[in-house]
């Protein structure tokens, strides 16, 4: 599970910001919405807002770095463009096997390497005084080499700076080293990140194609939306019922033929929606909404199942706001004892502190011409008028909790008018 994440100087934001998803237990409201461990109590799901073009998406783009580095993925890790650092700062703290850690690196953009990188464990006494532990830290701006491994603490000055550790080093006679490759590893497999814009069906087509275990899971979901569907399934042969083809006169031969000859498209022309009895395309007759939606379940209920972390960028795009809350409402649910859902969005009717969300599962991205700020609710105390009772849509309407755009469409209007 992810408690937060720290970082600096990365795409948009050119200062330190922190990500947090601790849970406050000050506030006994929604108490079903956190996950309580040992070590640190973190909420289940975070809503961000924000104007477009503001930074939300940029803060998808850092835990996807996280996860591209650990994973030794292609991936970007920017420094701000506007700024002539060229050094990108990243710190996250995370809960496996029952116990906290803390991974941090600096990647230095500008010649391509990792300049800092450290894995400690966080432990906390009765009174929940934090001490970290390293297991290894190199700093080759301070000069400061360390590793638990007696035999890899002296070679660490040798170590390419190209990469982290864990993909430069034999660890299998190293047990720390070793451990901390799986725990990372463990953790960033976890992190499924899904841009709502561009969601892919390969997921779903894979598990409804295979027969996994998950398989009635996902068509449950599916028919649970709402959606007038009495099934929904991936055809093992290519005799999809030629009376369902041809309803769809306005579609080109030609086009048929491209698809069928798309072994990926030949998949998604074998998903089949059934209306009344009739099994028809998926790909040619079911709405955006619908594929969508087809496409996400996969994720939600892999997620919830096997305890992702899951991101999604614009997670209301083209899905009915019932449908989105529900959804939330799945991860909230006490029945969900280890998926996170972290998601940006525009839908202000979930901005619910009095029925979805505790204060501090609500974030906001803002920008002004000086930089890129990002906050939480729990950062507006009843002294500014906000409470757990408090209509928020009225308030971040009128700008109080800022995140909010100023278009000014007016003198588009007056242009097109003159000309």
């Amino acid at each position: 599970m992810l408690v937060s994440v720290t970082f600096n100087n990365a795409f948009i934001f050119s200062q330190e910001e922190r990500f947090s998803l601790k849970a406050d237990l000050r506030s006994k409201k929604l108490l079903s919405n956190v996950i309580k461990t040992e070590t640190d109590n973190v909420v289940k799901s975070v809503c961000i807002y924000g104007p477009n073009n503001s930074g939300k998406t940029c803060l998808i783009k850092v835990l996807r770095a996280i996860w591209s580095v650990i994973m030794n993925q292609p991936g970007s890790v920017m420094p701000n463009l506007f700024t002539e650092n060229r050094v990108v700062a990243i710190a996250c703290r995370f809960i496996e096997d029952s116990r906290e850690w803390e991974y941090a690196f600096k990647f230095d953009a500008g010649n391509n390497v990792f300049i800092y990188e450290k894995f400690s464990l966080i432990e906390f006494d009765d009174h929940h005084n934090e001490k970290s532990t390293p297991y290894y830290e190199r700093d080759f701006e301070k000069n400061v080499f360390y590793s638990k491994d007696d035999k890899l603490r002296a070679s660490l000055t040798l170590m390419g700076k190209n990469n982290i550790l864990l993909h430069v080093v034999d660890s299998s006679s190293l047990p720390y080293l070793q451990e901390a490759k799986e725990i990372l590893s463990k953790f960033a497999s976890r992190i499924v990140i899904v841009d709502m814009n561009n969601i892919p069906l390969n997921q779903t087509i894979e598990i409804l194609k295979n027969h996994d275990n998950i398989q009635n899971d996902i068509v449950d979901f599916i028919k649970n939306a709402d959606l007038d569907l009495e099934d929904y399934k991936y055809l093992e042969t290519d005799q999809i019922r030629a009376e369902a083809v041809s309803l769809n006169r306005q579609q080109p031969t030609e086009e048929l033929i491209a698809m069928k000859l798309q072994k990926s498209i030949e998949d998604t022309f074998r998903l089949v929606s059934v209306y009344k009895g009739l099994s028809v395309p998926s790909l040619l007759f079911d709405s955006t909404g619908t594929k969508k939606i087809a496409a996400l379940a996969s994720y939600v209920v892999s997620a919830l199942k096997y305890g992702h972390i899951l991101v999604i960028d614009e997670l209301d795009s083209s899905i009915h706001f019932k449908l989105t809350r529900s959804i939330v409402s799945m991860f909230n649910n006490e029945l969900n004892d280890r998926a996170q859902l972290i998601f940006t969005a525009h839908d202000v009717s979930l901005l619910d502190c009095k029925k979805l969300f505790r204060k501090e599962q609500i974030w906001f991205v803002h920008k002004d011409k000086e930089r890129t700020y990002l906050y939480s609710l729990a950062a507006f105390t009843a002294q500014d008028g906000v409470r757990d009772n408090t209509d928020l849509w009225e308030k971040y309407k009128r700008g109080v909790l800022g995140a909010v755009p100023e278009p000014d469409m007016l003198e588009t209007l007056i242009r097109i008018k003159n000309e």
